[in-house]
């Protein structure tokens, strides 16, 4: 018998500023959530001032999509990497055109 349930691969907070905040919770699961293709359910989070702006995140049902802004959109997971970096480039998107450090 082997051991079916998710295991955690990260879970961190991280203060970059007084109002900046990046949150990633990253579990490998033993079965895709429903409407994703991977062994991973995921959530990264970009939260300035106390609101959300950016996160990517596969919800049950949902699958892998990414909000920006007001704005909801799919997302192609490949990897974990890729996934890291598309949020990092997001963020940095995000503070170039809010004006953000």
């Amino acid at each position: 018998m082997y051991n079916t349930k998710a295991q955690l691969i990260s879970r961190r907070r991280v203060y970059i500023t007084d109002t900046l905040l990046v949150s990633i919770s990253v579990w490998r699961v033993p079965q895709p959530v429903r409407g994703s293709a991977h062994a991973f359910k995921y959530s990264l989070a970009y939260v300035v001032d106390g609101a959300c702006v950016l996160r990517y995140d596969n919800e049950a049902g949902k699958g892998d999509h990414r909000h920006y802004g007001g704005t909801e959109e799919p997302y192609a997971f490949t990897t974990l990497e890729a996934l890291f970096a598309d949020f990092q480039t997001d963020i940095t998107r995000w503070n170039h055109e809010n004006h953000h450090l």
